[in-house]
């Protein structure tokens, strides 16, 4: 059977290294100069090859000791790393945590449910920012958020909590006026109201189960930046919508809107919880996610 590898004398060593001395290191890892001595003497033993020279005045690292010293810092810092983020999962959640999300959903589903978090995790603020368009996490300071689409961002670390629908819909008093239309591509002689941050494209893109494909570009006397903007005008029987279904749920469900080209379909989102990439994710920020995969997440 193999031995453990010698992580003590692999930690002294990368303090050795990056300290330029033994006692540097010893100050820093809080031990003798006797045990850096000790250690560093077995891991070259162990390893069969000198890693520093040594001089009255001073120490300086062999050639096999630079490629061992890089290495020998990773490690430091894994197990350090490892060790921070074990006290803090067994530590009560606590702090601030800056959350972004879209205004709407956020207003509908979001704010409703900060009472119930707040109750389970008292020790932990949270500052929300709803707005519609996109926040840059890392650049602008955010710990999370929540997001409405299909994530190409490969920087971030997604956690998905449910699909999300998008359906194209209409008064009964505008298909009325204006007839129903039976294929994507007649959406282009009707008022089609416009969102500015809609994911990646303006377009509207269609498909069947016959695996046909549409494209159109919407065109009316509206352009929002917050999707519930758009109700008044089209509950008024004056405009087609693209609406995520957390807003025309209601709606189609008592007739108010109706869900027009059935037969073809939006592509699917979904919501997700993202937050930076990290090897270590805050017990506060992993607080969050969890309640909000228990309490937002659907089928």
């Amino acid at each position: 059977m193999s031995q453990l590898p010698d992580f003590e004398g692999l930690a002294l060593f990368a303090k050795v290294a990056e300290e330029g001395s033994f006692a540097g290191a010893a100050r820093v890892m809080n031990v003798s100069v006797a045990t850096v001595s000790r250690a560093i003497a077995r891991l070259e033993k162990r390893l069969g090859g000198r890693v520093l020279n040594r001089t009255s005045r001073k120490i300086a690292l062999t050639a096999f000791g630079h490629t061992l010293a890089e290495r020998a810092s990773r490690v430091l810092a894994e197990a350090e790393e490892a060790e921070s983020a074990a006290r803090e999962l067994s530590s009560r959640p606590r702090g601030m945590v800056r959350l972004a999300a879209p205004m709407s959903f956020g207003l509908r589903e979001v704010a409703g449910l900060m009472p119930e978090f707040f109750r389970l995790y008292p020790e932990i603020h949270v500052d929300l920012h709803l707005s519609d368009a996109t926040v840059d996490l890392i650049g602008e300071g955010y710990d999370a958020a929540l997001r409405i689409a299909d994530l190409p961002d490969s920087s971030l670390i997604a956690r998905r909590l449910r699909p999300i629908s998008r359906f194209v819909v209409a008064s009964p008093s505008y298909i009325a006026r204006y007839g129903r239309p039976q294929y994507p591509a007649e959406l282009n002689a009707h008022h089609c109201l416009g969102y500015a941050y809609r994911a990646r494209t303006q377009n509207w893109r269609f498909r069947n189960d016959a695996g046909e494909e549409m494209t159109i570009t919407p065109s009316g006397p509206l352009n929002v930046t917050n999707i519930d903007a758009l109700v008044p005008t089209v509950l008024s029987g004056l405009g087609i919508a693209e609406l995520p279904s957390f807003v025309a749920d209601d709606y189609l469900a008592d007739g108010r809107l109706e869900h027009l080209l059935p037969d073809w379909r939006l592509p699917s989102g979904a919501l997700y919880f993202v937050t930076p990439a990290s090897k270590v994710r805050a017990t506060k920020v992993a607080a969050l996610s969890d309640f909000f995969a228990t309490h937002l997440a659907r089928s």
